[in-house]
């Protein structure tokens, strides 16, 4: 009944002006209890693929059996999936959709269904659906129409699997190309070509009317700005040494710009500013960074998300007890996956029920969360219909290729290779699915490497490669693993012709001395065909570099080359 009256409610709210709409969410908060509110701010994750079947380790989490159960019991404000070995939730699209029904109808209050679909290197579902070359590349192709159309494709097949928010855009400045792991998953090293790759995300995503069921939720991430730190948070506590001035002039923008955009949802980063807090608190925790920049200075009043509380970046100086309400009285809303969600509940409840945090803050926290629903139509149309789902999802392969097709970059052909022109390719790959689908299209000999090759695999290459009239390696973070360096000048060395491509970050190119280079940023399908339809001369390179390249043989940021 509850879910009813709720319902009801927020349907007369659509209709409301602005200010009355604000009056009835406030009426629907009251009518919550000071343990569902809480239940709100966290985002958690489920283990399984379907709502009502058992998976063991929900019983050690959770205390439960099912997703279903776990959902009934927290009553949290959202579930997040992923796609490995730990937690699996994703099979077909179909599955998806039914698991998304399954733990909505387990739910008071609609859920936030969400997932990290940047694309690129960061993609929870692969194929059926439809797979799209990631922020760098769209970095290189430099159109904004192109990355609102990717994320438009994204967020209709996210929505039609009952997903309804989208950890994505990555909205970080890589100024640091050291960075092990932001990289690709940033549009530029430039704050104005990234501020304008998110703004057109944001877009892209949420679609241009309130309501639209075809949009989802999007969150530039990770606030203040994860670009120019040398360590992972996931592993880590990684440093910015930006001052203030220089924050406001590198990693501000593209913040900025997603918030003119109208933005619901922005992730805090678990990395230390000690130049704007001294404190040494993770941004996540500081209320100077989260409340004094995002809040006052870029006048921020949407849904702030943590990054995964399980993430070592943030865990490193405080308990998983203390670490939800810290991060409440930083300012954010959103609590995402605390590694133990029974603790941190209980943990934000005495937080309450003592007076170090008001029941007021919570209520301003739960009030963003419930409009964010409201507004992206959550709270309208949580199910969704499992009947048309494969419709959907993967309807969009033309239109993926057409973006990657202009995102390729050639940065040197001295050695005038392209087009191929040979009757005797092979392809050298550092994994087996790019390395198998440019093989495939070329009809290319194909040796699969390793990311840092052993002996034998280096000899295997070599051995390949005297039969050989033209050789295509598939490079991927070149730069910092000697033995796949010393594999591509080998094969240089030869002296048959080299094709070098690197397929993850660009900086691979300032660091052999290969004649020809091209960078496609990312190893989907879509980009190896768009790399294969320049290799065979079917269509010319147009994209021009995302980022400043130093090294050996440094290029800056806008070089490209075409003939």
């Amino acid at each position: 009944m509850r879910k009813i009256a709720a319902l009801t409610l927020v349907t007369a709210m659509v209709a409301l002006t602005p200010v009355a709409r604000a009056d009835a969410s406030v009426t629907t908060l009251r009518g919550m209890s000071l343990e569902e509110k809480v239940g709100q701010l966290f985002v958690t994750y489920v283990n399984g693929q379907a709502a009502d079947v058992p998976h063991p380790k929900n019983r050690t989490d959770f205390g439960v059996d099912t997703p279903a159960e776990m959902v009934r019991k927290y009553q949290p404000g959202g579930v997040i999936y992923f796609n490995n070995s730990s937690r699996d939730n994703i099979d077909t699209p179909k599955q998806i959709a039914q698991l998304s029904n399954g733990l909505q109808k387990a739910s008071k209050i609609p859920l936030l269904i969400s997932i990290d679909q940047e694309m690129g290197q960061v993609t929870r579902i692969g194929p059926p659906a439809t797979q799209l070359p990631g922020n760098m590349a769209l970095g290189a192709g430099r159109s904004t129409q192109d990355a609102q159309e990717a994320a438009r494709i994204t967020a209709q097949e996210l929505r039609a699997m009952g997903i309804n928010q989208n950890f994505a855009p990555d909205a970080d400045v890589n100024s640091n190309p050291a960075n092990p792991i932001i990289g690709v998953r940033s549009f530029s090293s430039d704050p104005k070509l990234a501020a304008d790759m998110t703004k057109a995300q944001v877009t892209g995503y949420e679609g241009r009317h309130w309501f639209d069921p075809d949009s989802v939720t999007s969150t530039a991430k990770h606030f203040p700005g994860h670009g120019d730190t040398s360590e992972d948070s996931h592993t880590s506590l990684p440093v910015s040494n930006r001052s203030l001035d220089q924050w406001r002039q590198i990693d501000s923008p593209p913040f900025q710009a997603a918030i003119a955009g109208k933005i619901d949802s922005i992730m805090t980063a678990h990395i230390q500013v000690p130049q704007i807090d001294p404190s040494g608190n993770p941004a996540t925790l500081s209320p100077k960074i989260i409340t004094g920049l995002l809040r006052e200075e870029l006048k921020y009043d949407g849904v702030v998300v943590t990054d995964s509380l399980e993430m070592a970046g943030v865990r490193k100086l405080h308990s998983d007890a203390e670490i939800p309400v810290l991060a409440i009285k930083a300012g954010v809303d959103q609590l995402l996956m605390p590694p133990n969600l029974g603790l941190a509940v209980e943990s934000v409840l005495k937080a309450v029920r003592s007076g170090e945090i008001s029941e007021q803050r919570i209520d301003q926290s739960v009030l963003r969360i419930l409009k964010m629903k409201l507004l992206r139509g959550v709270m309208l149309n949580a199910e969704v219909d499992v009947n048309k789902v494969d419709q959907i999802v993967g309807s969009n392969t033309q239109a993926a290729q057409r973006i990657a097709d202009r995102t390729i970059t050639a940065v040197r052909n001295d050695g005038q290779a392209i087009p191929l022109n040979a009757t005797a390719p092979l392809v050298v790959g550092t994994s087996d699915a790019p390395a198998t689908a440019l093989a495939t299209r070329l009809k290319a000999t194909k040796v699969v490497t390793a990311t840092s090759p052993t002996p034998g695999q280096t000899q295997q290459a070599l051995a390949a490669a005297a039969s050989a009239d033209k050789i295509v390696v598939l490079t991927n973070g070149l730069s910092t693993r000697p033995t796949q360096l010393d594999l591509l000048n080998q094969l240089v060395a030869t002296g048959k012709p080299v094709i070098a491509v690197a397929t993850g970050v660009p900086y691979d190119v300032a660091h052999s001395n290969a004649k020809t280079w091209l960078a496609t940023y990312s190893t989907t399908t879509v980009s190896m065909e768009a790399l294969a339809k320049i290799l065979l001369g079917e269509t010319k390179p147009q994209g021009k570099l995302p980022v400043d390249v130093p090294g050996p043989t440094p290029y800056p940021f806008g070089h490209g080359v075409t003939w």
